[in-house]
């Protein structure tokens, strides 16, 4: 081996050991009482029989609704996940939902401009 092998190898061993220890930043951050709605759904979804399309359009609505609380829960690995309570707009109790899959509602157009849920040309 050379020298230059040497650099590469210890090169990429520390960035792959970097990129690995690396904590990931959140997109959001979330209070009790924040208004959220869930992130915008993949439109991918074909269906032939009328009776499956409106079955698959009761869930496409866009849902509002108001944080309550807030859950820590371990995942498979023991690292905790933040989980919301969130008392949507058109139902009277309150469901969990894992932080990824909401989005502050001020900024759900934004997120929709940027084709997040959409198949963007």
């Amino acid at each position: 081996m050379t020298a230059a092998h040497l650099i590469s190898l210890s090169t990429t061993h520390l960035i792959h050991s970097t990129a690995i220890t690396m904590p990931t930043k959140r997109q959001f951050t979330y209070t009790i009482g924040d208004r959220v709605a869930e992130r915008p759904k993949a439109h991918g979804i074909f269906a032939v029989r009328n009776e499956v399309k409106e079955r698959i359009q009761q869930y496409r609505s866009q849902r509002y609704g108001t944080v309550v609380g807030i859950n820590l829960k371990p995942n498979k690995s023991g690292a905790k996940q933040k989980f919301l309570l969130v008392k949507w707009d058109h139902l009277k109790s309150p469901t969990e939902h894992a932080q990824m899959r909401i989005c502050p509602a001020d900024q759900l157009e934004r997120l929709q401009s940027e084709g997040y849920g959409f198949d963007v040309e």
